[in-house]
């Protein structure tokens, strides 16, 4: 738990495309973050590819739980073989669909692992290239009530211990929302209690992951 891992950039979809034999694979690589969104989006790849022979899906999510489907294709020739991409990339809170459109010609177990393994390894190739793969870290934002007079100086804390300022709120008093890889915040919220003599003015909240 907290380890770093890999995912697809929301709103972002990365396809890649494998023939053999005029069978045609596409496989379509998503960002979720759970099992209904993961659902939902084999459910739109099926209507977007409806007279396709077969969409075969498979998906990790961030919280180990995984699953795939070879959707009428024999037995371990066509799921397993993508979710192996996903897993070998490193990939969680994915989904990847590989569509098929049949070309007339049976091309054996082999062939199919390697169609889907080639179709799946295309597509996350294709959002490597794109940059839509990002790094998902666990993080602690926190929370700094203070005065205008303790601005500049706060910031350069935050900076100095690792994180960011991700917003300001200006009123009678400045609000600051730092972020800091967990366990860095530690070093940030003494350092604020020193500045303030005492006063906790910086409050983390519960770290969760994110880009940082």
């Amino acid at each position: 738990m907290g380890e770093p891992y890999l995912t697809m950039r929301a709103e972002e979809e990365a396809t890649g495309e494998f023939e053999d034999r005029r069978s045609r694979f596409i496989a379509q690589l998503v960002h979720v973050e759970s099992e209904a969104e993961a659902e939902a989006f084999i459910a739109e790849v099926r209507g977007r590819h409806h007279d396709a022979r077969h969409n075969v899906p498979a998906w990790i999510l961030s919280d180990g739980r995984e699953r795939c489907s070879d959707d009428g294709e024999p037995s371990r020739t066509s799921g397993m073989p993508t979710l192996d991409v996903l897993r070998g990339a490193g990939l969680a809170d994915v989904c990847c669909v590989v569509t098929r459109y049949f070309g007339g010609t049976l091309l054996g177990p082999g062939g199919l692992v390697r169609a889907y393994t080639a179709a799946t390894q295309a597509a996350v190739a294709a959002a490597e290239k794109d940059g839509a793969i990002v790094e998902m870290t666990l993080v602690t934002p926190v929370t700094v009530q203070l005065p205008y007079a303790l601005y500049d100086r706060v910031t350069r804390l935050c900076s100095d211990a690792g994180g960011h300022v991700t917003d300001s709120l200006f009123a009678e008093d400045v609000q600051l929302t730092c972020v800091f890889r967990s366990g860095d915040e530690q070093r940030f919220v003494a350092a604020v209690r020193e500045l303030a003599n005492g006063e906790d003015l910086a409050r983390a909240s519960e770290p969760r992951f994110a880009e940082f």
